[in-house]
């Protein structure tokens, strides 16, 4: 197992932070988040390059730029600045890169509530970088956890399309969003889906075993 990314937190410690930061702001996204990391350690536990750890302790804070109120893709920045001036780039990367399977600060679901000089600071970091698989792994995660649950991505793109609109971008972001799914499909040798306890409840709304 690898792990590329400096600079993360402990698990106790990213405890501290998030509780903190859900009663800063307290919402569905944290839950959100709960399930992100679940997913991310269940997935890296059959990926043979990744640590289920790290996975989930980056899973359970790749939103906590939300601990400064209700925003919208500020909370990308936000995340990173926070995390950054911890001391945990790590961690911070991913706060700026789970929003962005395509590497455009346009292609992000909802609005820039930032100065114009902030979001060409994204672009440029997102220019920058080469996305590792910790940052391809939230950046599905993300997309397979609801604040109930686990999720098929086609669910959890459209419940974010329904509530942020859609953009220029948005068929190239979900077509990006359903390869990374079919690469780690392909990386741990079985379906994501079948990792993830209650997708099948949480997507339809009923217990296949009662029929």
């Amino acid at each position: 197992m690898t792990n590329p990314l400096p600079g993360i937190p402990g698990l106790a410690e990213a405890v501290c932070l998030m509780n903190e930061a859900e009663r800063r702001n307290p919402g569905p996204w944290h839950a959100h988040s709960i399930f992100v990391a679940r997913a991310a350690e269940l997935i890296a536990s059959h990926h043979p390059n990744l640590d289920p750890s790290t996975a989930y302790i980056l899973g359970y804070l790749h939103d906590i730029g939300r601990r400064e109120g209700v925003t919208d893709l500020r909370h990308t920045l936000d995340g990173y600045r926070y995390l950054s001036g911890l001391g945990f780039p790590g961690a911070a990367r991913i706060c700026r890169t789970h929003s962005f399977p395509v590497k455009h600060v346009l292609a992000g679901s909802g609005q820039w509530d930032c100065s114009p000089e902030e979001v060409n600071g994204v672009q440029k970091f997102l220019d920058g970088v080469e996305y590792t698989d910790y940052d391809r792994l939230i950046q599905l995660c993300d997309a397979l956890a609801l604040p109930t649950g686990f999720c098929p991505v086609e669910k959890r793109l459209l419940d974010v399309a329904l509530r942020r609109g859609v953009n220029a971008y948005s068929v190239e972001k979900w077509q990006a969003f359903i390869k990374i799914r079919e690469d780690f499909d392909r990386a741990i040798g079985r379906p994501v889906y079948s990792l993830l306890p209650g997708v099948v409840e949480n997507t339809f709304g009923f217990d296949p075993a009662g029929f």
